[in-house]
């Protein structure tokens, strides 16, 4: 498996990991739980972080001209990242929406 794919695999895996816990984390909030709500979030922008860690990597090494070529399975990943960080950002609003009613 070459280098790009295993980054794709990887940002995947952690973006995978950060929106089951922000999803988690609208079900703790529906039960009035804020304070598992907000550990998740913390959890889920960690795993997010990991994430946009390996993207960075890859964005830095398009940038000095060392950039792989793009499979499906990297646009796959990209995908997965943007959404699994939407959700997150709707799942911190919708805990909100909980937490004041």
């Amino acid at each position: 498996m070459d280098t790009i794919t295993e980054i794709a695999f990887q940002i995947i895996l952690y973006a995978g990991n950060g929106r089951s816990n922000a999803m988690e984390a609208i079900q703790a909030a529906k039960e009035a739980n804020f304070e598992e709500a907000d550990q998740l979030i913390q959890a889920a922008s960690t795993e997010l972080g990991k994430a946009h860690g390996y993207q960075t990597k890859l964005l830095q090494e398009e940038a000095s001209g060392e950039g792989a070529a793009v499979n499906v399975i990297l646009v796959h990943s990209q995908d997965h990242l943007m959404t699994a960080m939407t959700v997150r950002d709707l799942a911190i609003e919708i805990i909100e929406i909980y937490r004041n009613k």
